[in-house]
């Protein structure tokens, strides 16, 4: 059933706290805020940064850019390389790509960080695409990510001869995979089940409450859904 899939990145691909929290930490230091506490900033890993600094600091929109920029002064140069990836993904998604599936990452990260990880840690040659947010601020709601996703998986499959648009036709045969709700709301706006995965960073019940399509527990599981309908 499933042709093409979608992946977010962070806490689901790879998990990327100690880069995440500790550059979030830093930002929030050259601001004159200090946070001893890194695991009160995991909530900071899925969403958008702007956002989460206006939200969990109260921070007004130009003071949350400015600690994004802040904390990209330190993720480009260590932060990104302070993650790993979750044990057996690499061995799945090569069963995913065996079984002929299209893969997608579709993060909101910004885009040139999603390559680099995805370089960094030998899995870029099993994504088809490869799409984040601008680092000026575009796509920068999971849905509009999700979505230019659709777009350039379409793009690279060409036209169909069924009278739909190759988008239309991959939305389908779609599904999102994600740890956040974010990743569940931004599918199902576009018509996508997701299957949301537990072992990342979501709170307890938030996939449940957000209704994710399947929930998987580790790695394993999740191959076993997506193979099961490949």
């Amino acid at each position: 059933m499933f042709q093409y899939i979608l992946f977010d990145l962070d806490g689901t691909l790879t998990d990327p706290k100690p880069g995440i929290t500790g550059c979030v930490q830093y930002a929030l230091h050259e601001l004159g805020i200090e946070e001893p506490d890194l695991d009160r900033l995991e909530v900071f890993i899925g969403p958008p940064l702007v956002e989460s600094f206006m939200e969990f600091y109260g921070m007004e929109r130009r003071l949350a850019d400015r600690a994004v920029e802040k904390y990209r002064e330190r993720f480009a140069v260590t932060g990104i390389y302070e993650n790993e990836l979750y044990p057996g993904m690499k061995e799945m998604l090569a069963a995913l790509k065996e079984a002929g599936c299209h893969l997608a990452v579709a993060s909101s990260k910004p885009e040139p960080f999603v390559k680099r990880i995805l370089e960094y840690f030998g899995i870029a040659e099993y994504f088809d695409v490869a799409v984040g947010s601008g680092l000026d601020g575009s796509l920068g709601q999971k849905e509009d990510v999700v979505r230019e996703a659709l777009r350039r998986l379409g793009e690279k499959e060409g036209a169909t001869d069924g009278g739909l648009s190759k988008e239309e036709e991959i939305r389908r045969s779609a599904v999102m995979v994600g740890d956040r709700k974010y990743d569940v709301t931004g599918a199902r706006a576009l018509g996508l089940r997701c299957v949301g995965v537990s072992f990342g960073y979501a709170q307890p019940g938030e996939l449940e409450k957000a209704e994710a399509w399947r929930i998987a527990e580790d790695v394993e599981m999740l191959g076993r859904i997506l193979l099961e309908e490949a």
